[in-house]
């Protein structure tokens, strides 16, 4: 008898949950692809509901979303665009907080000789160095400041190749289209780190990512527990393990 109890009970929550298990739209900056996709993952098992990725550059993903773009919750790279959609009246005031904080790195995958990451971009001896596009890539605009800071940004205009996010600059340098580039740590976490050096905090503005609520979510269950998993232990150690700090 106590057994067929547990079955029912089991069988009531399982049910429960597939009966109210709802459909999220995320929009995520395209630094956080591989975290995001694990956490998604972990969410999902948890509560049942069916979350939906899209992926791009922050300043990109913003304008969609001002223009209408059906997302729930939105994932930037910094704290400026989740302001303005709250300030605009388009995310929930009181919901935006940071989920992560992002460290940049120079990477140069095709080092031949003993030269560290940083004596190379120092040397001037490489045709193209890849930064993601600072206008839309809160990583690029990073990029820009570490480049201002060592006074070496004027020696290099005319080598700079933009990518549309930190995924395609990331893509430039691992295929050779540029011999080295700044990218988020995140996507280097099984490369050697010989390979790349991890730019110093102070040489750039803190690249402190945000999540908001949009207000299309407000009524959707499925978005607020979201937000409130980004919060809880599970998330921020699979966070950390992908090379993000932590307020």
């Amino acid at each position: 008898m106590l057994k067929k109890i547990q079955f029912l009970l089991l069988f009531l929550f399982f049910n429960f949950h597939i009966v109210h298990a709802e459909k999220l739209l995320v929009a995520v900056a395209s630094n956080f692809v591989a975290p995001a996709k694990e956490l998604s993952q972990e969410f999902s098992r948890i509560t049942s509901h069916n979350v939906s990725l899209s992926f791009g550059s922050t300043g990109k993903l913003y304008a969609q979303i001002v223009h209408g773009a059906p997302f729930q919750v939105f994932l930037a790279a910094d704290q400026e665009r989740p302001f303005k959609l709250v300030s605009q009246g388009i995310a929930e005031k009181g919901s935006q907080f940071t989920y992560a904080l992002g460290r940049i790195v120079l990477y140069c995958p095709r080092v031949e000789t003993d030269q560290q990451p940083l004596e190379i971009l120092k040397s001037n001896e490489f045709a193209r160095m890849a930064i993601a596009n600072p206008t839309t890539a809160p990583y690029g605009r990073a990029a820009l400041e570490v480049l201002q800071n060592l006074v070496i940004l004027e020696n290099l205009s005319t080598r700079i190749i933009q990518g549309d996010n930190i995924a395609q600059t990331f893509q430039f340098v691992s295929t050779g289209n540029a011999e080295l580039g700044f990218i988020s740590r995140s996507q280097l976490i099984n490369i050697d780190p010989d390979l790349y050096w991890t730019i110093p905090a102070d040489l750039h503005s803190p690249i402190q990512q945000d999540a908001v609520l949009i207000q299309k979510g407000l009524d959707t269950k499925a978005a607020r527990e979201f937000l409130e998993f980004l919060k809880s232990d599970l998330a921020r150690e699979i966070i950390q393990s992908f090379g993000y700090d932590l307020e």
